[in-house]
C-alpha cells in the first residue's frame, strides 16, 4: 500500500493503511449494495433514504473517501438539516462544504453537527461547522473529551508513546525517536473543538425530521462511538463500527495500555445483530450495504482467525507484540505503519491474556512476552 512519505509528522495514511489493512473481497457476495457502483460526486449528495442524503468527500490519503450524512432535521419549529460527521479541516474540505450550503439544502441550514466519535476525519471540521452555521455539536462525553485534549500542544503520541511501543518490543532507536516527534498530527486535523456540546448516550434517542434515531454506543475502535438507528427507515448510520469491505483497526494505546479493546469491539458489534436484516447500513468509508448479520460474521470469523494464528505463535515460544506485527501483517511496514500494527497487535494478544490463554512475563529489557498457558 501507498504511504505518503513522512514530512515530519506522522500522516494520516498511517492510520488509514492499518485500518484498511484486511479486505473482505471474498465476501463481498454475501452484501448487497443496492447503488451499486453509484456515487455521489464530491461536493454534492444522493440520496439514500427519505430525508438521508449521502455526501462523499475527499481525504488525501489512501483511504481517500469518507462518508458524511445529511439528515433532515427540525429543532424548536426550525426546519433544516443534521450534519453526521465532519472530514479533517483543510481549505479543500471546506470548499466541498461550501458546494454542498450552496447546492444541496434545499434553502434550509444547518441545525446540529453530530460526531460519531474522535477519530480526524470524523470530527476535524466541527468547531468550523458549528460556528458556520451557529449549530450545536452532539457527541459522546467520552470522546469529546479524548478529542479536546487532542488538540492540545502535545496532541497524542511523544515520549509517553515511544516508551508504550518499546514495552512491547519496538526497540529500534530511530523508531522510537520518530514516533517522539510526532505529537503534531492530531492537532494538524483537527485543530479545535466547539467549547460546548451536547451529549449522546447509549439508548438516547434524537428527534429529527419526524423520525426517531436511536443511539448505539460502541467500543473498542473509540473511547465511545455512537452509531444511529431509525426504525422507521431501518437505517443504521454505522460509522467506523460496522464497514464493508476493510476491517475496522482496533488496538491497544499508550494511554490505556491494559485495556482489551478487542473484545469491546466484538462484543460492541453485537449489540448491532437485533436489527432487522434487511437494514440499510451507511458505513463511514465503502458503499452503502445490506446484509448487517452477514457482516457481523465476517468480523467475527476474520478476528477468530487472527486470535488462533497469534495463539499458535505463543505456543511456539514468547512473542512480544512487536514478534506478532508479521503473523499478522504479512507485508513491509515503514515505522509509522508499525505503530498502528503494533496496537492491533498487542489488541490481539491482551484478548488471549484475558481469556487465560496467555501468560505474560516483563523481561529484564523491559519488554511483554506472551506465552501459551
Amino acid at each position: 500500500m501507498r504511504c505518503r512519505p513522512y514530512n515530519g509528522r506522522i500522516t494520516y495514511d498511517v492510520y488509514v493503511n492499518v485500518k484498511i489493512r484486511v479486505r473482505m473481497n471474498s465476501l463481498e457476495h454475501e452484501l448487497h449494495y443496492p447503488h451499486g457502483d453509484t456515487l455521489p460526486a464530491l461536493g454534492s449528495t444522493l440520496q439514500v433514504a427519505p430525508g438521508v442524503k449521502w455526501v462523499r468527500m475527499g481525504l488525501p490519503f489512501a483511504l481517500d473517501h469518507i462518508n458524511l450524512w445529511l439528515l433532515r432535521d427540525e429543532v424548536d419549529g426550525r426546519p433544516g438539516w443534521c450534519v453526521v460527521d465532519c472530514c479533517i479541516t483543510r481549505d479543500e474540505t471546506k470548499a466541498q462544504w461550501e458546494q454542498i450550503f450552496a447546492n444541496e439544502l434545499e434553502g434550509l441550514p444547518i441545525l446540529r453537527v453530530v460526531v460519531t466519535h474522535m477519530h480526524p476525519d470524523h470530527v476535524g471540521l466541527a468547531h468550523w461547522l458549528c460556528a458556520r452555521w451557529n449549530a450545536p455539536l452532539w457527541m459522546s462525553a467520552t470522546d469529546y473529551n479524548a478529542a479536546r485534549l487532542g488538540t492540545t500542544t502535545t496532541g497524542f503520541g511523544g515520549d509517553m508513546a515511544a516508551r508504550f511501543f518499546a514495552s512491547h518490543g519496538l526497540l529500534d532507536d530511530a523508531a522510537l525517536q520518530t514516533i517522539r516527534g510526532r505529537t503534531g498530527y492530531y492537532p494538524n486535523m483537527v485543530p479545535a473543538m466547539p467549547e460546548r456540546y451536547a451529549r449522546m448516550m447509549d439508548g438516547d434517542t434524537l428527534h429529527m425530521g419526524g423520525r426517531n434515531w436511536r443511539c448505539i454506543s460502541g467500543y473498542g475502535h473509540a473511547p465511545e462511538h455512537i452509531s444511529l438507528y431509525c426504525e422507521d427507515l431501518k437505517v443504521l448510520i454505522g460509522g467506523d463500527m460496522m464497514l464493508p469491505r476493510i476491517s475496522t483497526n482496533v488496538s491497544t494505546y499508550d494511554t490505556e495500555p491494559e485495556s482489551n479493546p478487542l473484545k469491546l469491539f466484538l462484543d460492541s458489534i453485537d449489540k448491532f445483530a437485533p436489527l432487522p436484516a434487511d437494514t440499510l447500513t451507511l458505513p463511514s468509508h465503502g458503499k452503502p450495504f445490506r446484509g448487517l448479520h452477514a457482516r457481523i460474521r465476517q468480523l467475527h470469523d476474520h478476528h477468530r482467525d487472527r486470535l488462533a494464528e497469534v495463539l499458535e505463535a505463543c505456543q511456539q515460544k514468547p512473542h512480544s507484540g512487536h514478534d506478532i506485527v508479521p503473523i499478522m501483517f504479512r507485508r513491509q511496514l515503514d515505522v509509522h505503519q508499525i505503530t498502528f500494527a503494533l496496537g492491533e497487535a498487542v489488541a490481539h494478544l491482551h484478548a488471549l491474556w484475558y481469556r487465560g490463554e496467555l501468560t505474560r512475563v516483563r523481561d529484564a529489557d523491559g519488554v511483554y512476552r506472551f506465552s501459551a498457558v
